[in-house]
């Protein structure tokens, strides 16, 4: 999709502070940071939200869990983190890429306080 900003980062066309990277997915920080740990896990292929994937991505979503999962390890130690999917603007998704956000380096507890 010519006019998707993650389209745009995965063809390389605009920077980013990368992860991790591989044939399906790449991973990186975050522009707008929330949290001390803040990156995203995203697919490669276009994938508007989570409310548009289809049977034939679920070993795709498999692998991108596991490895948003594996990154938090690396990342936020045994302290855990948040794994966070908007979907849809009433869902508050921002960017129309399907798209995981992964946060931590501090309490994340709910409701905060």
């Amino acid at each position: 999709m010519s006019d998707c900003l993650f389209c745009k980062i995965i063809a390389g066309d605009i920077p980013c502070k990368k992860v991790y990277e591989d044939d399906d997915m790449l991973a990186f920080h975050d522009i707008n940071p929330v949290s001390p740990v803040h990156f995203l896990v995203i697919p490669k292929k276009h994938i508007k939200s989570l409310m548009e994937v289809e049977n034939t991505d679920a070993a795709l979503l498999g692998r991108l869990l596991f490895k948003a999962q594996d990154l938090a390890k690396q990342r936020c130690e045994e302290r855990g983190g948040r794994f966070v999917i908007n979907a849809k603007r009433d869902g508050g998704q921002t960017v129309d890429h399907l798209h995981i956000h992964v946060l931590g380096g501090r309490s994340l507890s709910w409701p905060p306080g």
